[in-house]
């Protein structure tokens, strides 16, 4: 019961200091609220950011690896293109092989695309459309969101029959008001039967498929159209790991071994393959974001120093303006922890309130409506605010609080 009334006490006299000097603590406070402020708008922008990014990046799918020739490069150095230049493509007899093979897969699929193609309906046309030709386990490996429509069949894709699958804005455009399921287009001179269409994706803030621009095909249908293989356009082959192989550390010494064999490769032979996965791109982006968050703590650090400073005037000037009500206190019985606790609250209190101050900015800020990303702010981001925001509060008025509770009642209450 005494540490509710010792709270209620020094909310109250918290409260009135503030209400007697409103101006200074505004100013006071303004420190804290800017710093509060930048720290958790960049945070709040780089979690943001970050998770726009990895929602982008979905498509490069999740515990797979990617057989192609050239590796993916990621962060600063040159990237030696002449070693890999001759390297050959993946196959359709390498992908066979694989399939057979494999042990420690979940599934695998080959896949092809190519840019700057032309759809054509009677009268209408989409032009710059990427085409995608995949094999039948490709949506058990990766994310194809069809919303209307089917997905191909077995029979469709061994025998390479021209069907294909849209997407949203292809769809609006050459057939307007029109369901285009069952419709047919041309592409490449030749006719295909549409049998779904994609889920509206919008802007991608990192790229990735085109899917409202895309048409995506049987791999057969897609190798009659355009040659595949080591002179033709280039396949990459995508396995999937299992549950029970963390790291998919077996998985990629297995798929390894195979294709070295398959490419008929000796011991001492560099592999003529890459072998890429999607956490080296997480890695990459992991790391650039590390430096965003830490150049946040840095700038919004500078403000709240200032802030802190300032919160520890108001109680050092409080401390003097209050050395009479002190000396009253101790000499009807107050303890020194009580006064200590009553300083110590106030200034944590107008810290905690000026950091709340900057999270409502964050948060207002977060209204304004953005196409391109979405931002939010999250409660972890709200609470290590306020957890900054107290902590600085206690730092600044520990040393006015300290003074106040060991104040001699008697010189105290003779003080004007």
């Amino acid at each position: 019961m005494i540490y509710i009334r010792l709270v209620a006490e020094s909310f109250r006299f918290a409260w009135q200091a503030l209400r007697a000097n409103m101006l200074r603590t505004f100013l006071s406070l303004l420190g804290v609220t800017i710093g509060i402020f930048a720290i958790i708008s960049v945070f709040t922008l780089v979690d943001s950011l970050e998770r726009n990014v990895r929602d982008s990046m979905s498509f490069i799918g999740e515990k797979v690896i990617y057989v192609q020739k050239w590796p993916w490069a990621f962060g600063g150095g040159g990237y030696p293109w002449w070693k890999y230049f001759q390297r050959p493509e993946p196959t359709i007899r390498e992908f066979r092989q694989l399939e057979r093979r494999l042990t420690m897969d979940d599934g695998i699929a080959i896949f092809s695309d190519r840019g700057s193609n032309t759809f054509k309906s009677g009268n209408n046309s989409f032009s710059d459309a990427t085409l995608m030709g995949v094999s039948y386990q490709f949506n058990n490996v990766m994310e194809v969101p069809v919303e209307r429509g089917r997905y191909f069949i077995p029979q469709e894709v061994d025998a390479g029959r021209n069907v294909i699958i849209i997407g949203s804005e292809v769809a609006e455009t050459l057939f307007p008001r029109q369901e285009p399921i069952g419709q047919q287009i041309k592409v490449g001179g030749q006719r295909f039967s549409i049998i779904g269409v994609f889920e509206k994706q919008g802007e991608s803030l990192f790229g990735g498929p085109p899917f409202d621009q895309m048409g995506m095909m049987p791999y057969m249908a897609y190798s009659k159209m355009f040659a595949t293989g080591p002179n033709g356009v280039g396949s990459t082959i995508v396995v999937k790991g299992r549950e029970d192989d963390p790291g998919l550390l077996e998985l990629e010494y297995e798929t390894r071994g195979i294709m070295r064999t398959i490419r008929g490769l000796r011991p001492r032979d560099e592999d003529s393959f890459a072998m890429n996965r999607p956490e080296m791109a997480t890695q990459a982006i992991s790391g650039f974001f590390e430096v965003v968050g830490l150049a946040g703590w840095v700038i919004g650090g500078f403000a709240i120093l200032v802030g802190g400073f300032g919160i520890a005037n108001i109680m050092f000037v409080s401390v003097k303006e209050r050395t009479n009500i002190i000396g009253i206190q101790k000499s009807l019985g107050a303890k020194n922890y009580f006064i200590l606790f009553q300083f110590l609250f106030e200034s944590v209190f107008l810290s905690v309130l000026g950091g709340a101050a900057g999270i409502l900015l964050v948060f207002l800020l977060t209204l304004i409506p953005q196409d391109m990303m979405a931002v939010g702010l999250s409660a972890s981001n709200i609470i290590l605010g306020l957890g900054v925001s107290a902590v600085i509060g206690m730092l600044s008025g520990i040393i006015p609080a300290v003074l106040a509770s060991n104040l001699d009642p008697v010189i105290a209450i003779r003080s004007k």
